[in-house]
């Protein structure tokens, strides 16, 4: 009976023993290569997670200096533009002479013109200087003013800023002048003085028919009235 019972303590003890060296070479192992394997995902994973970052972020990088670039290069290519259409409608020391039918000769000089973009028609003028030559008794009409805007079509000029006209012995001034060659008509206006050997007067508006040299100088109110000083 007791060789019987140690029997079965020396095969349970040998049971606990087999046991125990199956769990210590089988399954800690494979534990521990679960846990490298999870690791080296986890490694793997967070090193793609970084990658796919720096590809993202150099990717916007990328895209945003090409894109400055882009708009950089936009707008040089557009400052160039305007600046050639700009060029191209300027026209330096400018000549314009015509006639009319009863061979009055209109002469225009100015040392810088600008073509109106809206309608080429339409020059711009600074530093003016026009000449007009009367084919009755060859007298000459000059003009001068600071700006000038001149239609090329029926040859009309309106000089602003500093205008005078000198004709024979008569200087007259003032701030705005309107020349029509098709009704030979002149009208300065605003401030106007006109002196002759006689007389100085002082109005709003004088007009002078290059046709008939009649001049007409009158105030835009009628109340008031022109001032005139005699010289003599």
């Amino acid at each position: 009976m007791k060789k019987k019972n140690f029997f079965k303590l020396l095969l349970i003890l040998i049971l606990i023993i087999f046991t125990w060296f199956i769990y210590s070479n089988y399954f800690k192992k494979n534990i521990k290569l679960i846990s490298k394997t999870t690791s080296t995902s986890e490694t793997t994973s967070t090193s793609e997670t970084t990658s796919t970052s720096e590809t993202t972020s150099t990717s916007e990088t990328t895209s945003t200096s090409e894109t400055t670039s882009t708009s950089e290069t936009t707008k040089i290519t557009s400052d160039i533009d305007e600046e050639a259409v700009y060029n191209s409608n300027i026209i330096k020391d400018l000549n314009y002479t015509s006639r009319d039918l009863r061979g009055n000769e209109y002469s225009l000089n100015a040392k810088k013109g600008e073509i109106d973009l809206d309608n080429s028609d339409i020059i711009f003028l600074t530093d003016v200087t026009a000449n007009i030559k009367l084919a009755e008794n060859s007298e000459l009409i000059l003009i001068t003013s600071n700006y000038g805007k001149y239609n090329t079509i029926n040859y009309d000029t309106i000089f602003s800023k500093n205008v005078k006209i000198d004709y024979v012995d008569n200087i007259i001034t003032g701030d705005y002048l309107d020349f029509s060659m098709l009704n030979n008509l002149l009208i300065i206006s605003r401030n106007v003085v006109y002196k002759n050997l006689e007389n100085t007067m002082k109005a709003d508006v004088l007009e002078f028919d290059t046709k008939t040299k009649n001049t007409k100088i009158y105030m835009y109110d009628s109340k008031k009235q022109v001032v005139i000083n005699n010289l003599k």
